[in-house]
């Protein structure tokens, strides 16, 4: 067979979603690039394939160190395996710059579609799939964490996060005090295991939610998408408003938060921040 690069999608936690397909292309590969040698070297046991490939350790800070070897190896006529710890590699896992690598010095780029956690969470939060719109991780703190949340409130498509369990109270509270609290939200967990769940509800329930847990694994937040222009209700204007003064802003910078968050008018919205203040 031709040399490639080939990107197989892993279980995101149920061992049973591993495909015919994606066990071929494993247990046929040259080399297989992995994040963690540990999880991919029980994941070939559990399909009961013979560890004859060698596993390159492909992780966030090796990625780049990497590429020169896998060019080698496709140089050479190999097929090389890319998989990362749970689902599709290069979706906020490595394998972006080893695709565009490999394309660059043209080589065959083959796709083994796999479980995704995004989708999977986007299609069980009973929200619009029509448009949706993927995010990956928020940066964790700073402007560029303030200025993403703002980008988000405006969306209109539907917004698909991760997030890790830790921070999942403060991320809802910065999207419940920049889209408002009365957006809808659904925040999924442990998908595709024992105990998978997914909550759904407004972002203030939500808030309260979180704050009482702290569950374990990798959290998907999926975000309603911003209604449109002057179709915000007063109470969505009111809670925004309110979010905004009790985080410490001026009446003006929080009337001209909510009016880019929510599509409002600013004057609307400096009427509800001067009735709030009382």
């Amino acid at each position: 067979m031709a040399a490639a690069l080939i990107l197989v999608g892993t279980p995101i936690g149920n061992m049973g979603d591993l495909s015919p397909r994606a066990a071929e292309a494993l247990r046929g590969a040259d080399a297989i690039c992995c994040e963690d040698a540990r999880r991919t070297g029980r994941l070939l046991q559990h399909a009961g394939i013979e560890r004859r490939s060698p596993l390159i350790v492909v992780n966030d800070h090796t990625e780049a160190a990497r590429i020169g070897e896998v060019l080698t190896r496709l140089g050479r006529g190999e097929r090389v395996a890319v998989v990362t710890d749970a689902g599709m590699p290069g979706i906020s896992d490595p394998g972006e710059r080893l695709v565009r690598a490999a394309a660059a010095d043209g080589y065959v780029v083959e796709v083994v579609p796999g479980p995704s956690a995004a989708i999977s969470a986007l299609v069980a939060s009973g929200l619009a799939t029509g448009r949706f719109v993927f995010e990956g991780f928020l940066p964790r703190k700073g402007s560029a964490r303030t200025e993403r949340v703002r980008e988000l409130a405006r969306e209109r498509r539907t917004v698909v996060l991760y997030e890790a369990p830790h921070r999942l109270s403060r991320t809802l509270t910065d999207l419940a005090g920049a889209a408002g609290s009365d957006r809808a939200v659904a925040v999924a967990r442990e998908l595709t295991k024992l105990h998978e769940e997914v909550w759904r509800g407004t972002l203030a329930d939500a808030v309260v939610w979180a704050a009482e847990r702290e569950p374990p694994g990798e959290m998907v937040i999926v975000l309603d998408g911003a209604p449109a222009p002057n179709d915000a209700t007063d109470d969505e204007v009111h809670h925004a408003v309110e979010a905004a003064l009790a985080r410490g802003l001026s009446m003006r910078d929080a009337a001209a938060e909510v009016a880019d968050a929510l599509g409002v008018p600013k004057r609307r919205a400096y009427a509800v921040a001067i009735d709030v203040r009382g």
